[in-house]
């Protein structure tokens, strides 16, 4: 069976993937992986579809090991990854094969990192979807000694990619997150939005894969009426406002109704920026109309569609390849003395 075993595992890594869709209703959020910039990364990296499921690993990664010669791809927070000691590039594709122990160490900057398979992993499906929802208790954080089930490769010529490299833009060190109003918005002052906009925030120790609370100095951010509003459906993106007057920016598990008012919604495509802001990490708001938010979205998925064409060829060092003698290394060389315009005979050629 293709399979990865695990020999040793951080705190809170998951089976993920883009999460359960249509289950709203009955109080079951989406779900999925916390970084889905990183989701897709990986696809492309790997040259299979976005949807398959991977590992999601929050600050801490594990030891592994490959039943059988896999394709392996590294996104999101960047972590210390060797194989068999050697280093491995972050935002690589990569081949293990089987026996060679896969070690990814602690987050060097971000939350969530990624370890993606040539196939995805095949666990069982739940209501439609492999990944863990730890609210709903649907899967459970991975233990040491769980086997993992692999796919198998589908599309013949990606079993052969490797060696890819992407270029990733920083979303790991805090930044500006865009949010619009909603109909909730109109309940906070003008003034308390404009404040809010202008209010440096980091992550609070509250933060899970649920919800993130935001810290601020000075005083928090009430609406009028707090105490009069129904509780109704939420989607992740809302900033919600506690009591306090304490933001907490709603994410993938997050709960799928709630009665705190919330100012606004933060943009899809400005989520991951915000699950990968560690402690420390500032993070500010800034408004944009709802046309101005729907044209960014949509240059965030039209980029995403020309992630694959955006890998380009990882060089490594031959000195450093222990495996080198695993690739071609004939094909494509041509003789500097030879007419390239001579015909040649070819074996098997009529005379």
């Amino acid at each position: 069976m293709r399979a990865l075993r695990v020999l040793r595992i951080g705190p809170s890594c998951t089976v993920q993937d883009g999460g359960r869709v249509g289950y709203i209703g009955q109080g079951l959020s989406q779900g999925g992986a916390a970084d889905r910039l990183a989701l897709a990364e990986g696809a492309a990296l790997l040259r299979q579809d976005a949807g398959l499921a991977a590992l999601e690993m929050a600050g801490m990664g594990g030891l592994f090991e490959a039943t059988e010669p896999m394709r392996i791809a590294l996104t999101g927070a960047e972590m210390q990854a060797t194989l068999d000691g050697a280093p491995l590039v972050w935002n690589g594709s990569h081949r293990i094969e089987p026996g060679q122990r896969l070690e990814i160490g602690a987050a060097r900057r971000g939350v969530y990192g990624y370890l993606h398979l040539g196939g995805g992993l095949a666990t069982p499906q739940r209501l439609g979807g492999r990944s863990t929802h730890l609210v709903a208790a649907l899967g459970a954080p991975l233990a040491e000694g769980d086997i993992l089930p692999v796919g198998e490769e589908t599309t013949p010529a990606a079993r052969r990619v490797t060696g890819l490299c992407l270029d990733v833009a920083d979303r790991f060190s805090g930044g500006e997150l865009r949010l619009v109003e909603s109909f909730q918005s109109d309940l906070f002052d003008p003034a308390v939005r404009r404040r809010f906009a202008e209010t440096p925030f980091t992550p609070g120790r509250r933060a899970s894969r649920m919800a993130l609370q935001l810290m601020s100095e000075g005083e928090g951010f009430a609406a009028a009426g707090q105490l009069n509003v129904l509780s109704e459906i939420i989607v992740p993106g809302d900033v919600q406002m506690t009591g306090d007057g304490r933001p907490f920016l709603l994410l993938r598990e997050a709960q799928t109704t709630g009665g705190y008012p919330r100012i606004g919604t933060v943009l899809p495509c400005d989520l991951s920026r915000a699950v990968q802001a560690a402690a420390g990490a500032v993070l500010r708001f800034r408004w944009v109309s709802l046309a101005e938010g729907l044209v960014q979205q949509a240059a965030h998925d039209a980029a995403l569609a020309r992630l694959p064409s955006a890998c380009r060829p990882l060089l490594r060092d031959p000195a450093d390849m222990a495996d080198l003698l695993s690739y071609q290394l004939i094909g494509g060389v041509v003789s500097a003395a030879a007419d390239p315009f001579e015909p040649r005979d070819e074996p098997g050629a009529e005379t």
